[in-house]
C-alpha cells in the first residue's frame, strides 16, 4: 500500500493497494500501516478537496492472498467510523472471478454508500476502463494499470519520501502545540502549557511506518 506519485483529474490523492504483494502477517502492524497511509494521503489532499481515490490491483490475486476476516472487519470499521466520507471513488483493478465470492463476504461489513463508490475495472474491458479514465488521465496512469505513464514504484525512493513527510507532520504538530501554548484557553477549557518537542513528535508521526520497517519489510 502506498500513496501514488500521480493524482486523479481533480488533483485528489490516490492510494494504491496491491494485495498480491503482501509480505507481512501481523494484524496489528497492517492496521497501523493502513492508518498511517490514510493520514499521509489526507495530508497531501489539495486545500479544496477532502476525499481520496483508491486503486486496488487484484492482478494475479487468489484466495491465498485473502486477508483474514478479522483484518477485513477491522479495516472496514476504521474506514467507516474514523474516516467517514473520505472515499471519493474506489477501483478494483482486474479482480478475478474468485474474488467476487470473497467480496460478498466482506460486503456485509461495508456501508451501502461505500459499496456504491466501488467499481470493478478490467484492463481488457474497454467500457470499464472508460470509467477509470474518467477519473484518472491515462497520460498519468501507469502502464500496468492501462495508462501511458511508464513510472514504476521504487520502494527505496518511497521510503525516503515518507521519512520527509514524517518530518513535515512533526513540524505541523509542533506548530499546533505552539498555538495552544499561545492561547491557553480554548473553548473555555484551560490548556496546560506544553513545550514542543520535535524529536518526540517525529517519532509519533512515524509510528505506523516504523512498525512495518522493523524487519525492513513493507507492504508494496
Amino acid at each position: 500500500m502506498y500513496r501514488a506519485s500521480f493524482r486523479d483529474r481533480e488533483g485528489r490523492t490516490i492510494v494504491v493497494m496491491r494485495p498480491t504483494k503482501q509480505n507481512t502477517s501481523s494484524h496489528e502492524r497492517q492496521i497501523r500501516f493502513l492508518v498511517y497511509t490514510l493520514e499521509n494521503a489526507i495530508l497531501h489532499l489539495p486545500e479544496a478537496q477532502e476525499k481520496m481515490v483508491w486503486l486496488i490491483d487484484f492482478t494475479g490475486w487468489t484466495m491465498a492472498h485473502a486477508s483474514p476476516i478479522k483484518t477485513a472487519r477491522e479495516t472496514a470499521n476504521i474506514l467507516q467510523n474514523h474516516y467517514p466520507e473520505r472515499l471519493a471513488i474506489g477501483f478494483l483493478f482486474n479482480p478475478p472471478k474468485v474474488f467476487e465470492a470473497f467480496f460478498k463476504v466482506i460486503k456485509v461489513f461495508l456501508d451501502p454508500k461505500t459499496i456504491e463508490k466501488v467499481n470493478f475495472v478490467y484492463q481488457k474491458d474497454e467500457e470499464s476502463m472508460k470509467v477509470l479514465y474518467k477519473y484518472i488521465d491515462p497520460e498519468v496512469l501507469p502502464i500496468e494499470f492501462g495508462g501511458n505513464n511508464n513510472v514504476i514504484y521504487n520502494h527505496e525512493e518511497y521510503s525516503e519520501l515518507m521519512i520527509k513527510d514524517d518530518i513535515k507532520t512533526a513540524n505541523f504538530w509542533a506548530d499546533d502545540a505552539k498555538t495552544d501554548h499561545a492561547n491557553p484557553a480554548t473553548n473555555g477549557t484551560m490548556v496546560p502549557e506544553v513545550k514542543p518537542q520535535p524529536s518526540v513528535l517525529a517519532a509519533k508521526a512515524s509510528w505506523g511506518i516504523s512498525a512495518c520497517y522493523a524487519d525492513r519489510k513493507l507492504t508494496s
